[in-house]
């Protein structure tokens, strides 16, 4: 089966969604969010900012034209585009987890009643339906230093949320885990420690960023990262980018112990054993600093259970950036698709489409495990399984959405029922409000 898509169907969530760039994006429509447009139960749910900064967050029944939203007590401290809503899921009580407004600081947490999620139909939806703003994870602390969350769900129905402690360039991973009745806080599992050294110079600290954490059929959970240096000394020149590298690792006990491709342990969580730059094995597509690698762009995991990144840069082929990043981004990088093979070897294929943009790629599977490759503006490619991926072409060229940088997809909707849903927001100027949409392609059934 060859990909294909019809559509779009198009929804609006509001008319005037907050608008300001940051980092060159907006901070309703970072594709990082994992998830800010999600689908459970029935329903789907979307969470942005309003044009006067207070947080929202809707549902609708999927494909419904009307999105009844609910105005949360917080409104957005600072115009950081980073500060993104996240939605998981526990469905050991059926309630909605929102985490919000966070950079390198303390996070804000909403969570909905019990049964909001299990039982929509006998629970009321409306402001009554969450409680107030808290800072904590039920009186547990994590860190003052608190950014990228992922919530995630185990397949035993766990909710899991994967965050960095620390800041960019010096930062570690780490996760919390919430039953149904409390939240427990295992630690930290990557290390920002080791020396890097490049030609040019040397790095002493770093962050890992991660591509996504997901799991697959057999409870494999995976992860896909590239790491940011600190220190500008190992670039060729000054105004690149610092990420390095693609690295993988798993994990079969739920994020406790961690894997390299190979199967070699490489770190443990809360442990003193800690995913480090020095490990060997953990790299499965080298790359220097000097070609504006993205960080947290996107990753699936197909139904054998073999994991897939989206990865973008400067074609080794095109030399190192010559320019600031975002501008020499623009003009040349090219998003590029990894697969781990049944082999073990991991094949990198280049999607022969330019990005025209900075901003990140989201990566999507189908029932068929054909990959649709979401670019900026709302532009989507493919490539089917049964040509191993070697067929890209472009699908829909965004045409008549005007969408601005990168878009929020609905992976769980995605596995659900198959449709490819995305949220974007239109191109505006300055802080001019500007309207945020949902639009629904459907891939082939």
């Amino acid at each position: 089966m060859r990909p294909s898509l019809t559509g779009p169907a198009v929804t609006r969530l509001d008319a005037r969604a907050l608008y300001f760039v940051s980092h060159d994006g907006p901070v309703n429509t970072n594709s990082f969010q994992k998830h800010g447009l999600l689908t459970h139960g029935g329903h789907q749910y979307a969470v942005w900012y309003t044009a006067s900064r207070e947080a929202v967050v809707a549902r609708r029944r999927p494909g419904a034209a009307t999105w009844p939203a609910v105005t949360l007590p917080h409104r957005l401290k600072a115009d950081d585009s980073h500060n993104v809503i996240c939605m998981g899921v526990s469905p050991a009580d059926g309630r909605l987890h929102l985490n919000l407004d966070s950079h390198s600081d303390g996070f804000h947490r909403v969570t909905s009643v019990a049964g909001l999620l299990s039982d929509p139909s006998g629970t009321a939806w409306g402001p009554s339906a969450f409680g107030a703003v808290r800072t904590t994870l039920d009186g547990l602390p994590l860190t003052d230093r608190f950014t990228c969350p992922q919530f995630l769900t185990t397949p035993e129905g766990r909710l899991q949320l994967g965050y960095r402690a620390g800041v960019s360039g010096n930062g570690r991973n780490a996760r919390a885990e919430y039953g149904g009745s409390r939240w427990t806080a295992p630690g930290e599992w990557s290390g920002a420690t080791g020396t890097y050294t490049t030609p040019h110079g040397t790095g002493t600290a770093r962050s890992m960023y991660l591509h996504g954490l997901d799991y697959d059929r057999r409870a494999r959970l995976h992860a896909l990262f590239t790491r940011r240096e600190r220190d500008p000394a190992v670039l060729a020149r000054r105004g690149g980018l610092t990420n390095h590298d693609t690295g993988y690792v798993y994990s079969d006990d739920r994020g406790r112990t961690w894997h390299d491709g190979t199967g070699t342990k490489a770190g443990t969580t809360g442990g003193t054993g800690r995913v480090r730059v020095t490990d060997a094995g953990l790299t499965v597509d080298p790359l220097g600093p000097d070609h504006c690698l993205m960080n947290q762009e996107s990753q699936c995991v197909d139904s054998a259970g073999s994991p897939h990144p989206i990865i973008s840069h400067l074609p080794v082929r095109l030399g190192p950036a010559t320019t600031g990043h975002p501008a020499a981004r623009t003009a040349r990088a090219r998003a590029h698709h990894v697969r781990k093979t049944a082999s073990g070897a991991w094949l990198k294929t280049e999607i022969p489409v330019p990005l025209r943009s900075s901003q990140r790629t989201r990566l999507v599977l189908d029932r068929h495990d054909n990959a649709y490759a979401v670019l900026p503006h709302g532009r989507i490619t493919a490539a089917s399984a049964a040509s191993k991926y070697t067929d890209w072409a472009l699908l829909s060229d965004g045409a008549g959405l005007y969408a601005f940088g990168e878009v929020v997809v609905d992976e769980t909707r995605s596995a659900a029922d198959g449709v490819l849903p995305f949220m974007y927001q239109e191109r505006s100027a300055g802080t001019i409000p500007s309207p945020l949409h949902v639009a629904d392609f459907a891939p082939p059934a």
